[in-house]
């Protein structure tokens, strides 16, 4: 009675005064309570310890004795324990106790060994112990041998075993996490013959099983053809709503429940403001808030956990840590809410403060907190921070974690150390799909893109097939340099996997930037034509596309059909449009546009586009004008500006102004080569060779040279890169060679070409 009702202590009090010898010390039904009540309440080592007294005060255990401790699997029970009990079974003849096989059943699918309970279950005189065959089919599906289940399930049908509720809300729950839809058709209507079509459990099971699989109207249907609704019911059908992001519904369901007069329990209202969270109904998970202050539930940690989350993920920290100060027990849930919504609101430094009061709280961390932490020192670009996480991750064992070693692979990358992010993805025993991506996406940012390129291709070699991506970042490095045969090859590949899924809108982006950059405009131009979605990205690339092949009027053109698309254009728009009148040599076209994006729009222009508008007044010849542009700038002109003025001074021969902007770039920076270079060109188109030879003489003495230009081209699947003046290329020998033949080639052509024609 004692125990039942909770007072352990007082059981053990009772137990205690018992007489030491007699009757009463020999009852092995008095054994057993005490060492129930012990491992009820969770004190294992006390509960062991009364069943070892037991056997030396000379009690046998019995069947309920064997049974308790099989019960208990977290804390002592394990696959050699339970072999020990399965020995002590056979040789005491405690076989045929069908509650004690089937504990002893249970046992072994715990310690994940289907085999040995397929055995025992052979053996057992008893084959027609429903709950017997209701663990066999649940520990097989536990074990993910769901399609063991299924079969044990048809050879139960088959023998007549008399199914009751649990049989199936066990199948029905491995149909759930197989996703054997049509197999769970046939057991609902296995379910519907025997009777149990409103049987509370059974329906639960079939309701959460349809929406699992996605099949909402069915799961609506069974919720409401039961009349009387429990609460795991209603709880169930708010989970699916909520599951397949039906949030209105689920917010619906739960205001009917709370108009049937049905409680809501801790389930209910963790999964409705998950809800909220998710959809970001913020005053509704405030009004749920409101309504437990006058409940105890609101102490309960799962529920203030999910308060945190919801108003993390609703952008208010404020009132999440509120609740997390309230908070008389904090498990890692809860202090990884708060980490996670610090984060997610870029309050890096915050998130850092709250992980050191975690340790200093003794809380261990897992893996998804240590993730949120790596994250945050790259939100606070602190190197060295990253380098201490990366420390503890390897002292607290995390190192092996696929999550927190694909975020350090991430951290590493964005603060520029790709070797670094290569030593742990190499150092890594298991890589999925994530840590492949994180890897191709770390050698393409830092310029890599040979490399990443080349890990794309051994996805598939280690057993994955790459996502959108995937593909996304090898595309991006393709572009990079230009290789095209690289880029058709994984185009071809992506139209091969379409059934597998459909052309993601941001790939198709991608598609298009490559091919632009590859020079092949027509495939650019295929893909944006055949698009069912354009997003602003897509009408962007391509007018940038169409700017930079020189076909500006195709650009123009774009633009005035993305205006009648109800598409409203950004300053990137406007970038590519006056970069494309700039080519083009079309200004006052670039000017008016200009003005539109300044008056219609409201875009307030960048560096970038000033640029544009001092390049129009250069080429226009309208030096003066440019120069008095400058200098009326709203924003300080950067290095671009003087750059490109200096350039058309050049241009136009304009030698006074050209040295006037010359001293305001060597001002901003006195050590640069290039710009100097701008200056003596600028001499050498005036013919000013003195003036050129005293600049060339100052930039020998300061050390200064100019960056060599560079040009690349791919040749069977390589891309080889050039540099002016240089000769480290293995080949350079047979390329200049090469060369000389073709001049000499083109010599003899010329004076056979000549003599033909005298």
């Amino acid at each position: 009675m004692y125990v039942k009702c909770g007072s352990l202590r007082d059981a053990a009090h009772v137990f205690d005064k018992l007489p030491g010898s007699g009757v009463v010390d020999q009852d092995v039904t008095i054994w057993n309570s005490i060492i129930d009540g012990y491992f009820r309440f969770g004190h294992l080592k006390e509960g062991v310890g009364q069943f070892h007294r037991m056997q030396l005060f000379g009690v046998r255990p019995d069947a309920y004795s064997l049974c308790i401790l099989l019960g208990e699997r977290h804390g002592y029970m394990g696959y050699k324990e339970g072999k020990q009990i399965h020995g002590y079974i056979v040789r005491n003849v405690l076989n045929g106790d069908p509650f004690l096989e089937t504990a002893l059943i249970d046992t072994y699918f715990s310690c994940g060994r289907p085999e040995d309970a397929w055995c025992l279950f052979k053996e057992l005189e008893d084959q027609s112990n429903v709950v017997a065959w209701n663990v066999m089919i649940g520990g097989f599906g536990e074990n993910g041998l769901w399609e063991k289940s299924l079969e044990l399930y048809l050879l139960a049908k088959n023998k007549n075993v008399k199914l009751v509720s649990a049989s199936f809300t066990s199948i029905i729950r491995v149909c759930c996490r197989g996703e054997f839809v049509s197999f769970g058709n046939q057991v609902h209507c296995d379910a519907i013959k025997v009777g149990f079509e409103n049987d509370p459990y059974v329906c639960t099971s079939l309701l959460t099983m349809y929406a699992k699989c996605q099949l909402v109207e069915r799961a609506e249907k069974i919720f409401n053809q039961v009349p009387h609704k429990e609460i795991e019911l209603w709880n169930a059908m708010i989970s699916a709503y909520v599951g397949d992001g039906f949030a209105y519904d689920a917010l619906k369901i739960y205001k009917q429940m709370r108009l049937c007069k049905i409680l809501p329990d801790s389930f209910t209202i963790s999964t409705i403001l998950s809800s909220s969270s998710i959809f970001g109904f913020y005053d509704f998970g405030r009004l749920i808030h409101t309504e437990l202050v006058k409940r105890p539930i609101e102490s309960n940690i799962t529920v203030q956990s999910a308060l945190l989350t919801m108003y993390s993920r609703c952008g208010n920290n404020d009132d999440s840590y509120s609740v997390f100060s309230k908070m008389n027990a904090r498990d890692v849930v809860a202090w990884g809410s708060m980490i996670s919504g610090f984060c997610q609101n870029r309050q890096y430094k915050e998130a850092l403060e709250i992980f050191r009061a975690m340790k200093g709280d003794g809380v261990k961390v897992d893996s998804d907190i240590m993730a949120s932490i790596i994250s945050a020192c790259t939100g606070v670009e602190k190197v060295e921070s990253g380098c201490v996480m990366h420390g503890f991750v390897i002292k607290s064992g995390l190192e092996m974690d696929v999550f927190v070693a694909s975020s350090l692979v991430d951290m590493y990358s964005k603060f520029g150390f790709p070797d670094r992010a290569g030593n742990v993805f190499s150092d890594m025993s298991f890589k999925n799909l994530v840590a492949w991506n994180s890897i191709i996406s770390c050698y393409s940012r830092n310029g890599l893109s040979e490399l990443s390129i080349s890990l794309f291709s051994q996805i598939v070699q280690h057993g994955f097939y790459p996502d959108l991506v995937s593909f996304t970042s090898v595309l991006v490095a393709i572009s990079s340099v230009a290789a095209l045969l690289k880029g058709k090859s994984v185009h071809g590949y992506l139209i091969r996997l379409r059934t597998a899924f459909t052309f993601d809108l941001q790939v198709e982006n991608t598609l298009i930037d490559m091919y632009i950059k590859c020079g092949f405009l027509k495939y650019a131009e295929h893909i944006f034509q055949s698009m069912s979605q354009k997003s602003l990205v897509t009408w962007n690339s391509m007018i940038s596309g169409y700017g930079s092949h020189g076909v500006c009027f195709k650009a123009l053109r774009l633009f005035d059909e993305m205006r009648s698309s109800e598409i409203t254009p950004d300053d990137v728009t406007f970038l590519s449009l006056l970069s494309a009148c700039n080519h083009s040599g079309l200004i006052e076209e670039g000017l008016d546009l200009f003005e539109v994006m300044k008056t219609e729009y409201a875009i307030e222009p960048r560096m970038e586009h000033y640029v544009n508008l001092v390049d129009f007044f250069g080429r226009a010849g309208r030096l003066d004008d440019a120069y008095s542009f400058v200098k009326n700038m709203p924003i300080k002109p950067d290095r671009s500006i003087w750059l490109s003025l200096l350039s058309s001074c050049g241009n136009h021969y304009n030698v006074e102004l050209g040295e006037m902007v010359a001293n305001e770039l060597l001002k901003m920076e006195p050590s640069r080569g290039s710009n100097y270079v701008q200056l003596l060109n600028l001499y050498g188109e005036a013919q000013l060779w003195d003036r050129a030879a005293n600049l060339r003489a100052s930039m020998k003495e300061k050390g200064l040279k100019k960056t060599p230009g560079c040009s690349w081209i791919e040749v069977r699947n390589k891309v080889d890169a050039f540099f002016s003046g240089d000769c480290s290329s293995p080949r350079t020998i047979e390329i200049y060679e090469t060369l000389s033949s073709l001049k000499r080639n083109m010599v003899k052509k010329q004076d056979n070409y000549e003599s033909e024609v005298l």
